[in-house]
């Protein structure tokens, strides 16, 4: 059965171009007319019995199939009428029966209906087309966000991710395509009216002049052959412009055209009952019969007795919403929870995410998680990426948990050319958001010539995926759940059993856990290595359970690792404590709810501060990027007291040095009032 429908297509096309070279026999031409007639009826039924257009995606090649084989079917019929003075049984009714045998009769029903095709539904049915494919095609990068969006979000998996890409991309091919079709319909009846005129004439010359016919009959015998065979041709060419137009009129619903139509126009009690009183009240008017007016009118009156009031459907409505399953209690919970991670992009950004203008911010953004998990060993949470019309123009913006952390530029048509000396390139200045460096948005056409001025030029998505990122590891720690800590404790189950087994829940809890590991985090300290943490958790749980205890042991376990991205050349450069400043600050270490902090006094403090921050510049005038190191009792106070002035200084304990990394002073942070005080 395959096979057979596999060939018959082909197949048909063949015969359809034999038939407009070889000569057909009368009976043969009935039966492909008939067979083309019923061919189009079941058109428009299958048109009429779709829920949606998508449904019938065949519809614009089997358009073009059935306009060939119809004009195939007029050459041929055109070469009998010419030849013989007749084109089989079915032209001869047509042209006898159903025009009563007149000529003028036949004329005016084959303009009438050349006019409905042509002037209202064939030209009504190609503006539709014409719309829907253009707004189709418009809508497309929406629709393809709102995909990925729903995918980034968890909503559907890939698989229905690719079948919704898959139903967009066929939805404007069909529209597309039934653009182009909507012109054959009109060029078959342009074609219907020229072959017409030549069946007229050619019959009447080859009648008196051939056939010695006299020229009334001549007249009489091909127009009736003529106007039949423009009627034969003409009835299907309407069923398939009415078809044309009710696929490009037919939304997606649930169900077929006609309960769509009946369910809506049936929907109201009242208008009914104002139709049927108006058809009835008609009746008044002398002259008119009214039969007809009170049989419609009481039609119209009978059904509306059908439709419940609009009063009991509104009572019904309440207990409706009830039980449907949108205001449900799973449901509403659900829309209420707030995306832990969020970009948002202004309406004049949509082609950033649009494939067909060459966007990929959103494959980008999917390899930032991967990045993100192999580097930090956090599972990052979907980007829900959507537009936001209340952005201003070439804006995005960054949230975590429905508030906006981040926000920036991207302008379209440029590129973020960084660098000392822009001044000679135009653009606008502006500032690279994630280190603050001098930068300038150029054209992107300038790219070359910027990178030979010695810039160094980034894209519109590359730079809002640094962001991005930067955004991601600030905040790491608030991105990593329970339910993250769950599944990464699942996940090295099934590996190190033993190492879960004997940490949680025996001597900590997922709570405690993730409390260590979100501090680690917030010190940009890579959690991958589970298996140290949870080890070195396990031994010292043994004796306590103070969080900060937990987190020096762990960072004792994982101190290469911290230590290995400050390392340059196998030199690591430090930034030490003068001893007086260290010894003031072990005194004033302070026992908090919060963990340990330094009560100093504020004058020294603040010396301690800018003396840190004149250290740290100088370092990085070198090209050096440094760490800060003191003993161990002191690191987490230090660290929490240079959080607000030096975020991205790591601050390490002396033992946390591996003896294979050659260690190199970057300077000293004093100050004078520890070594008035040690005077």
């Amino acid at each position: 059965m395959k096979r057979v429908t596999q060939l018959a297509g082909p197949v048909g096309i063949v015969f359809i171009v034999v038939m407009l070279v070889v000569p057909l026999p009368a009976v043969v031409l009935d039966m492909l007319i008939a067979f083309n007639i019923t061919a189009a009826l079941l058109v428009l039924l299958t048109a009429i019995f779709i829920h949606r257009p998508l449904d019938f995606a065949a519809f614009p090649a089997v358009i073009l199939v059935m306009t060939l084989f119809r004009l195939a079917l007029n050459v041929s019929a055109t070469r009998l009428v010419l030849l013989d003075g007749y084109a089989g049984k079915v032209i001869d009714t047509f042209g006898h029966f159903v025009v009563g045998g007149s000529l003028i009769v036949g004329l005016i029903i084959f303009v009438i209906l050349l006019v409905i095709q042509f002037v209202v539904i064939t030209n009504g049915a190609g503006r539709v087309a014409e719309v829907g494919a253009r707004f189709t095609l418009d809508a497309m990068p929406g629709k393809q966000m709102a995909i990925d969006a729903d995918l980034n979000s968890g909503l559907i998996d890939e698989e229905e991710a690719r079948r919704r890409r898959a139903e967009v991309h066929a939805e404007a091919d069909f529209y597309g395509a039934m653009d182009g079709a909507s012109k054959f319909v009109k060029g078959d009846a342009i074609a219907a009216i020229v072959i017409t005129l030549i069946n007229l004439i050619g019959g009447f010359a080859i009648g008196v002049a051939q056939l010695g016919m006299p020229m009334g009959e001549a007249v009489q015998t091909y127009s009736l052959l003529s106007v039949g065979d423009g009627l034969v041709s003409q009835i299907p060419a309407l069923l398939l412009s009415v078809a044309t137009g009710l696929i490009v009129t037919r939304n997606t619903g649930n169900e077929d055209m006609g309960s769509d139509i009946m369910r809506q126009i049936g929907r109201n009690q009242t208008p009914l009952r104002v139709a049927g009183v108006a058809a009835c009240s008609l009746c008044l008017i002398p002259g008119l019969p009214k039969i007809p007016f009170l049989l419609a009118g009481g039609l119209m009156l009978l059904a509306s007795t059908r439709v419940p009031k609009e009063d009991e459907a509104d009572e019904a409505a309440p207990a409706s919403a009830e039980l449907a399953p949108a205001d449900s209690p799973e449901v509403l919970a659900s829309e209420i929870l707030l995306d832990p991670l969020g970009l948002e992009l202004a309406a004049d950004m949509i082609d950033l995410v649009d494939p067909a203008s060459g966007g990929d911010l959103l494959d980008r953004v999917k390899a930032l998680r991967r990045k993100v998990a192999t580097e930090i060993g956090i599972v990052v949470p979907p980007v829900r990426t959507r537009d936001n019309l209340e952005l201003p123009p070439r804006t995005y913006a960054i949230s975590l948990f429905g508030v906006e952390v981040a926000r920036g530029e991207a302008p379209p048509g440029t590129v973020l050319a960084i660098g000392d000396f822009l001044g000679s390139l135009p653009g606008q200045a502006t500032q690279e958001p994630v280190f603050g460096l001098e930068a300038k948005w150029i054209p992107a056409h300038l790219r070359h010539q910027a990178e030979i001025g010695g810039a160094t030029v980034v894209d519109r998505a590359s730079v809002i995926t640094t962001h991005l990122a930067e955004v991601v590891n600030q905040h790491a720690a608030r991105l990593l759940g329970r339910e993250d800590v769950r599944m990464l404790t699942d996940v090295l189950k099934r590996t190190h059993p033993v190492v879960i087994e004997e940490l949680t829940p025996t001597q900590l809890s997922l709570g405690e856990v993730q409390r260590v590991l979100q501090a680690l985090l917030d010190e940009q300290v890579s959690v991958r290595d589970l298996v140290r943490i949870f080890e070195a958790l396990s031994l010292r749980a043994q004796a306590t359970k103070d969080p900060d205890a937990l987190v020096e042991a762990a960072r004792t376990a994982l101190g290469p690792a911290i230590v290995a991205p400050y390392v340059q050349d196998g030199t690591v450069h430090v930034i030490s404590l003068d001893p007086l400043l260290e010894q003031r600050m072990l005194e004033a270490l302070r026992s908090t709810d919060q963990g340990p902090v330094i009560a100093l006094d504020p004058a020294l403090g603040q010396q301690a501060l800018a003396s840190t921050g004149r250290a740290v510049a100088a370092a990085e005038n070198l090209g050096v990027h440094p760490v800060l190191v003191c003993s161990p009792q002191i690191r987490s106070g230090v660290r929490r007291m240079l959080a607000g002035v030096a975020p991205r200084l790591a601050v390490l304990a002396y033992h946390e040095l591996p003896p294979s990394v050659n260690v190199r002073s970057a300077g000293v942070v004093t100050g004078e009032h520890a070594l008035a005080g040690g005077a």
